[in-house]
């Protein structure tokens, strides 16, 4: 070649892209290929998926011999299964490897077609591209997982969050691909979060000082106190408490629906669990323990001969403490802060959600679904799986193999169709 001289454009084989529809059945993709074989064809790309049944078969193949000879083959092939057969030419597999991928998951119950169409408008809107979409599960919510190409996360999450509350659906946007795989910490709250009570609301209902603690509750949620300071004089009303209505309110703590399953599957997946909680170690600890959770971090309450001083012990766990216990978490995990997710529902979680990898308001106040990267408005704590990519039945064929049955949802199963 002579200096300066272009250089020479490789030529691409000449391709035939071949698309089956139809029925479903056992044996379609094997009588295909045999019947391709004998040509000398090569597979270039291939990709199948079957919906209610109905096949779709998509094959990108150079002839071996001529194009013509190969579009007979396939076409009798597909006249002889009963399937639409169509093929277009091309050359090489020049398709571009698609960039911006990101995965958007959308949970409703119930999951309306007009919300399915203003995520799917937004998309487009925004110069994306939905490639594939699948169900996560179908009972007690509607999840769909979208798979999106040429995306901007930031911006296609806040376009997403406008659509959510219109819509009246929870979206997740998450980064695609191995940034959704592999091992993570999970980090939660627990009061309202993981169970259903407030600790302090029933210890002061034994206390006879249930009037005292919401007076100060709502002068915390008026701005007079901040958290340590409401939490010391909350404390100061159990003041002479015997120490065994600890055991007491533990007994009558309620799991969330779906609390046991998600922690449960977030152990077989090899996940970190923690709870961090404004309230009592004495409470959260025999939770985790039951539960098998990893780490738990709460405040201690002072006990003077067997009963409640009105004081808690050692630094306070409060907003920065939270986001604090999630960082020193993940740093004992080995995981980056973008492997992280803490869940919780209060503006104490606000720190927290901030610095985790994805945060995620659980049937949480204003303030913090509008800052969360996601949020959960469905009771069941268990449809966090399904932000992370994980279905209903991968979860529930998980507990048929360990013996465990998998709770029974808290609803009708009408969607069962």
């Amino acid at each position: 070649m002579q200096p300066g001289s272009a250089t020479p454009v490789p030529k691409l084989p000449s391709t035939l892209l071949v698309t089956l529809i139809g029925d479903d059945r056992p044996g379609v993709t094997s009588a295909l290929f045999d019947a391709v074989a004998p040509t000398g064809a090569v597979v270039l790309d291939l990709e199948q998926v079957v919906v209610r049944g109905q096949l779709t078969l998509a094959a990108l193949l150079a002839p071996g011999g001529t194009a013509k000879a190969l579009r007979e083959v396939v076409t009798a092939v597909g006249a002889e299964l009963g399937l639409t057969v169509s093929v277009s030419k091309g050359r090489g597999d020049n398709r571009e490897r698609p960039t911006g991928r990101a995965a958007v998951v959308v949970l409703g119950s119930p999951l309306r077609a007009g919300a399915v169409a203003a995520v799917a408008s937004s998309i487009a809107e925004h110069g994306a591209n939905i490639d594939r979409i699948r169900r996560l599960s179908r009972y007690p919510v509607t999840t769909l997982e979208l798979d999106v190409s040429g995306a901007d996360l930031d911006s296609l999450r806040r376009e997403l969050s406008l659509v959510a509350a219109q819509e009246h659906v929870d979206i997740a946007v998450s980064p695609a691909g191995l940034a959704r795989r592999g091992r993570r910490l999970v980090v939660m709250d627990v009061d309202s979060t993981l169970i259903q009570d407030e600790v302090i609301e029933l210890l002061a209902r034994r206390a006879g000082r249930e009037a005292e603690v919401a007076a100060v509750t709502e002068r915390a949620m008026a701005g007079e106190l901040d958290f340590a300071e409401s939490l010391h004089a909350r404390v100061a009303t159990l003041a002479g408490l015997d120490v065994a209505v600890l055991e007491e309110v533990r007994a009558a703590v309620r799991l969330t629906p779906g609390a046991r399953t998600l922690v449960r599957t977030l152990k077989r997946l090899g996940f970190t669990v923690a709870l961090v909680s404004g309230g009592f170690i004495e409470v959260v600890q025999p939770i985790a323990d039951e539960l098998g959770i990893d780490h738990a971090r709460a405040n201690r309450l002072e006990v003077a001969d067997g009963r409640l001083t009105g004081r808690v012990l050692g630094d306070i766990v409060d907003r920065r403490g939270k986001a604090s216990a999630l960082r020193e978490f993940a740093e004992e995990a080995g995981l980056p802060l973008a492997r992280t997710v803490a869940i919780g529902d209060g503006a104490n979680d606000l720190d927290m959600l901030g610095t985790a990898g994805l945060g995620i308001a659980f049937n949480a106040k204003p303030v913090v679904r509008e800052q969360a990267d996601t949020a959960v408005n469905v009771p069941y704590l268990d449809a966090v799986l399904h932000l992370l990519g994980i279905t209903r039945e991968e979860i529930e064929e998980a507990d048929d193999a360990d013996g465990t049955p998998t709770p029974a949802p808290a609803v009708a199963r009408a969607q069962d169709l």
